[in-house]
């Protein structure tokens, strides 16, 4: 699975954990996740390539408790649990 096709199952399985999802313009200088009052969100850089808005979406998927909750994708899982034993 290509990483473009990865970032679009990493931003749907946030989404489904609650996360408002926003693809902005940072010039390689913000994105991630955070909360603003009660609400989970994930900004994705848009001057980053699709790898590396997929490592931010893998980030903020590691770091949220509410993933286990849900179904991954077989390729979606392994990249998480290789982030997990790095």
């Amino acid at each position: 699975m290509h990483s473009v096709e990865l970032l679009a199952e990493a931003v749907d399985a946030a989404k489904r954990i609650g996360f408002e999802v926003r693809e902005e313009w940072f010039g390689g200088s913000g994105g991630g996740a955070c909360r603003i009052h009660e609400r989970k969100c994930l900004f994705l850089d848009l001057s980053l390539s699709p790898r590396e808005r997929l490592d931010q979406a893998l980030e903020a998927l590691d770091g949220d408790s509410d993933v286990t909750a849900i179904e991954l994708p077989p390729p979606l899982r392994r990249l998480l649990a290789v982030r997990r034993v790095a």
